[in-house]
């Protein structure tokens, strides 16, 4: 199922970032094999006996000041039931319940979603005798678990993936439509994109409800053009204390990751990239999704005569290495270049389902592995004899080589960069594997 998420509450220091990363290393092999991994973020996949999913630390989202503190846990906790599939509430043994435990327990029980109880550091069996106050709470589901040693992950992680659905049948006639997501922080104009997209052309607009109620899809058909626009900011709730509230965002953005093929990331010109921003990029990348940089606001800007060239090469030192992404500079508002960014989201799209024929693949990379040699190992040399696509959703390539562990990552680097000169992968991660022949 695209988007299954699972948020991690609770109060702060209760252990939430410690579950987190350890969840996460369950993939860390396959996670670091993308380039530009991020080590401090809120949010991530996990895999778990052959399924995935998306994990948020809610920890990373709360200001550090004490007095709004209460607040705005409960303000994400509130979040976490509208917008997560599941829910796990960690408290601290060596505390006991707390009030704060209490109150978020207390909201957590109107949750229709499922609830986890998860008490943390129960590590001897003293702690297992002082966690059953716990069971007070009141939920069905409770797990005694230690998240530094990683003892009773297992069960826990058991149970979450049980509820993961089988694929979901994709709406009838979607499957070969490109989707593209708008994607960025609050208030960066991607409400006036869509509008500008669809203003006039409201009647060749159709709505389809959304494989989520979270995401509006709308089919677009236009200038011999289809496509599905997936947008997070039409979406306005009831309550607009949501809207100022960057976990709120960055949910949205998840799960609208999750269902397209390509990203339109938005930014704002003034602000240039965020570290939020940065960790979208890096998320799209490892789900290998196709990126499209939209710099919005650009007629704001005071130009010198090379200043769209510096600021492109600085956006490309901040998303390195992976930086062969296509950077349109634009104002919605003005309508200055929008059709520009769906075109160009539509080639990504293109690059992303490209096949490259084995013959060519190997008449190609062939001579640049003759052209540069990988490094020799312990006196013998690597031999990289035959290269295939692989046939996987984004562009992935097996090199067959007689010691495919010993290839390191320069080497990686040289054949991705000579992939991207002869074949048009602009916009896409590439995946690279060695393989034993």
């Amino acid at each position: 199922m695209p988007g299954f998420t699972v948020a991690i509450v609770g109060r702060p220091n209760v252990g939430k970032s410690t579950l987190f990363n350890r969840l996460l290393e369950q993939r860390k092999a396959i996670v670091d094999d993308v380039s530009g991994v991020t080590r401090d973020r809120q949010y991530g996949i996990a895999d778990w006996n052959g399924k995935t999913f998306n994990v948020i630390d809610t920890g990373g989202f709360v200001a550090k000041s004490e007095d709004v503190f209460e607040r705005e846990i409960r303000k994400q906790v509130k979040i976490a039931m509208e917008e997560a599939n599941v829910l796990i509430f960690m408290c601290d043994v060596t505390t006991g319940i707390t009030d704060l435990d209490a109150d978020v327990a207390d909201l957590l029980r109107r949750s229709s979603k499922p609830v986890y109880l998860v008490v943390n550091k129960v590590d001897n069996h003293e702690r297992q005798m002082e966690a059953a106050e716990f069971y007070s709470l009141g939920f069905e589901h409770i797990h005694f678990l230690s998240s530094m040693s990683g003892s009773g992950t297992g069960e826990l992680l058991d149970e979450v993936v049980a509820l993961i659905p089988e694929d979901e049948v994709a709406t009838p006639g979607e499957e070969n439509i490109p989707k593209i997501a708008i994607i960025g922080q609050p208030n960066v104009g991607k409400s006036s994109l869509l509008n500008a997209l669809i203003g006039e052309e409201r009647n060749i607009v159709s709505d389809i409800a959304g494989t989520t109620r979270d995401t509006i899809h709308t089919r677009y058909k236009l200038f011999q053009k289809d496509f599905i626009l997936i947008d997070t900011a039409g979406i306005r709730r009831k309550a607009k204390v949501h809207e100022d509230l960057e976990f709120y965002s960055v949910i949205r953005a998840i799960k609208a990751l999750d269902e397209a093929d390509v990203c339109l990331l938005l930014l704002d010109a003034e602000k240039g990239i965020t570290a939020q921003d940065l960790s979208i990029f890096s998320l799209a990348a490892r789900k290998g999704k196709g990126v499209v940089i939209f710099v919005n606001k650009w007629d704001l800007v005071d130009k010198e005569t090379n200043t769209a060239r510096d600021y492109e090469k600085e956006l490309k030192n901040r998303i390195a290495p992976f930086t062969d992404v296509p950077i349109i500079f634009g104002a919605v508002i003005e309508k200055q270049r929008i059709f520009k960014a769906v075109e160009v989201a539509l080639e990504v799209y293109e690059n992303r389902q490209r096949k490259v024929q084995t013959a060519r693949l190997n008449e190609v990379m062939l001579k640049a592995i003759e052209a540069y040699r990988p490094p020799v190992v312990r006196g013998t040399a690597i031999k990289i004899k035959y290269v295939t696509q692989l046939p996987t959703h984004t562009p992935a390539f097996a090199f067959f080589a007689n010691l495919p562990d010993d290839i390191k990552t320069p080497y990686r680097n040289y054949l991705e960069n000579k992939l991207r000169e002869n074949f048009n992968f602009q916009g896409v991660p590439v995946r690279i594997y060695f393989r034993k022949k």
